[in-house]
């Protein structure tokens, strides 16, 4: 290694001896309840596969026959040549399933948020943002130029502070709130920080990440939660989780998504999304409009889990949805304990920092509607033993 690259290497070594380095795992089959993950059979805690879509044997076909029709890559840039029928059947299908005007595809949920903050707001404007806000929304804040200021946790009364600490200091403000957060699974209090952006003219974005396919009336999302349809300027989400593909989307005032297709970075500077992706998310949507079965099943998951953990006596913070996080403190231990696990058979990945803030280290378990009784107890039955071998339960 040269000289000048040598920084490299001790950066890693010291991610190593803090216990921070992360050794990541290769699946060898499907998504699904059960993983081969680096050539062992193991009960899956890890992806954020809620409604067990991702092998779906009807989002598979749906895949397979846009295939045939349509080949595999787009070949370009939406605003070229890339845009597809199945592009814009998808966006009007998102638009009337979220109950908005209108709604735009990116690439990602990620490419989602990089697009969207910096066409709503520049060098002159503020952005008030949790301080436990994606990684993808700090980026695009960042991207953006406008000055970023933070609020306390899921916490109306110290946005509206400072709110009121930066009047007259900025041209545009917006709001932006995760709705589920990923980490500790509680839900931002959007009912609220409406009232808030409503009462200063402030824009309000929300990311809905993790809550599309879990919460609200079939998956239907946050602003669905709490009634907010036609209030929430702009409602970014993913297609990669709970349905079971890949994808980007921002969902909302019409004008905004007009914008966003004149402005919007990843839409105009990078290929379109692949049109099996397209179909299989179609697809996706088929099923939640039919049946709200997962959705419930996902739920009754969860509940059954976090019982039994809370019983034993770990500490699951205080999540609302089915994301659950077992709080360790330090990585070392989140590691450790990970590996105990995964030598009983069960794969959930040990998360600390910068994934989640210094001393805040944990096992992040995320329930799937495709995880049988069965699986759960089998899950328990491996978390308590490493618990009580680690000392972390009695």
């Amino acid at each position: 290694m040269t000289k000048r690259l040598e920084w490299v290497q001790q950066e890693l070594d010291g991610l190593k001896e803090a216990g921070l380095y992360n050794r990541i795992r290769t699946l060898e089959s499907p998504q699904g309840a059960w993983l081969t993950v680096d050539g062992k059979r193991v009960l899956n805690f890890c992806s954020n596969n809620y409604l067990g879509l991702a092998n779906h044997p009807v989002i598979i076909q749906a895949a397979k026959e846009a295939l045939d029709q349509y080949g595999l890559g787009p070949g370009a840039v939406r605003s070229i040549a890339g845009t597809m029928a199945l592009h814009l059947e998808l966006e009007k299908r998102l638009a009337a399933f979220k109950g908005v005007e209108a709604a735009i595809t990116f690439q990602s949920g990620f490419c989602a948020n990089l697009a969207t903050i910096p066409a709503l707001v520049g060098k002159e404007d503020v952005i008030f943002s949790d301080e436990l806000n994606h990684a993808s929304i700090i980026d695009g804040s960042r991207l953006s130029g406008a000055r970023i200021a933070r609020y306390a946790h899921a916490n109306p009364a110290d946005l509206e502070k400072v709110i009121r600490e930066n009047a007259g200091t900025y041209r545009r403000g917006l709001l932006v709130t995760d709705g589920v957060f990923s980490m500790d699974g509680d839900i931002a209090p959007l009912d609220q920080l409406y009232e808030i952006s409503n009462r200063y003219d402030v824009m309000l974005m929300v990311d809905d990440a993790h809550g599309e396919g879990v919460i609200g009336r079939g998956g239907r999302g946050i602003v669905d939660h709490f009634g907010l349809h036609g209030k929430v300027d702009v409602e970014v989400g993913t297609l990669s989780k709970a349905f079971g593909g890949v994808g980007g989307v921002v969902a909302g005032n019409a004008q905004i998504i007009d914008w966003l297709r004149q402005r919007g970075r990843p839409f105009l500077f990078s290929s379109a999304a692949t049109p099996p992706d397209v179909a299989a998310c179609l697809a996706a949507i088929d099923l939640l409009e039919a049946s709200t079965e997962l959705v419930d099943t996902l739920w009754e998951n969860a509940r059954y889990f976090k019982a039994a953990m809370k019983e034993y006596g770990f500490d699951t913070g205080h999540s609302a949805t089915p994301i659950t996080p077992i709080m360790l403190g330090e990585a070392p231990l989140a590691q450790q304990f990970s590996r105990e696990l995964f030598d009983e058979g069960v794969f959930a990945m040990a998360l600390g920092f910068p994934t989640v803030q210094k001393g805040k280290a944990r096992i992040r378990v995320m329930i799937s509607a495709a995880h049988s009784l069965s699986d759960l107890d089998q899950g328990l039955t491996a978390f308590k033993k490493v618990g009580l071998k680690l000392g972390i339960i009695h």
